[in-house]
């Protein structure tokens, strides 16, 4: 079992207190959606809990059967996906899989990225240049990159942006066969995409 354990957390940029007090703990088959207005702090406390900044106060900890987890095993067992993550527009779909895949220690072969890409619509648009892709494109394409490592932990902020209603049904599908294997993690103020969580956590209030 994994879990994520968020103790007393608080981030202040300047004079701003974006959010205090926020404690969490999420275990394996565990979601959660992270809602409340713009500029609430909903993308802050996603990147704080993937150890992308760091909090003012309190700590957060991830653990594989109660053993804390070090850097470098929690990043090869999280994934993220974000309107704002970069894919390389220079590479094939195909090509940022294997990169990214490679980043991570791992290795993408081609069964594999076929199967991906297929998962999210993009089956025979592997070979093609990121540059090439619609927005929603690349959104699919960022879905295919975090299933790629089979995560435990899996973070999404905004998931259904520029997506078109077959693409949010996949990422609804994609949700659900995740869930019992995974903790799931949802920034958004979307009724449609927090629904997509067991559990809120309201900012801004």
């Amino acid at each position: 079992m994994f879990t994520l354990k968020a103790v007393n957390l608080g981030k202040v940029f300047g004079n701003r207190t974006v959010f205090s007090s926020i404690n969490l703990e999420l275990n394996t088959g565990d979601s959660v959606a992270i809602i409340g207005p713009n500029g609430s702090g909903k993308t802050t406390l996603i990147k704080l809990l993937i150890n992308l900044i760091r909090p003012t106060t309190g700590k957060v900890s991830h653990f594989e059967n109660s053993n804390r987890l070090d850097e470098n095993d929690f990043r090869r067992s999280v994934s993220f996906v974000s309107p704002y993550l970069n894919l390389y527009d220079q590479l094939s779909g195909e090509e940022n899989l294997k990169f990214f895949a490679a980043a991570r220690g791992g290795n993408a072969t081609g069964k594999e990225i076929e199967t991906l890409l297929a998962r999210v619509g993009l089956e025979r648009r592997g070979l093609d240049l990121v540059s090439t892709y619609s927005t929603g494109m690349k959104q699919r394409l960022k879905y295919a990159l975090a299933l790629s490592n089979q995560p435990q932990f899996i973070f999404l902020d905004e998931p259904m942006s520029a997506l078109d209603d077959n693409g949010k049904l996949i990422v609804s599908e994609l949700i659900e066969e995740l869930r019992p294997n995974c903790v799931i993690v949802i920034a958004t103020n979307e009724k449609e995409e927090y629904a997509l969580a067991r559990e809120q956590c309201r900012l801004g209030q």
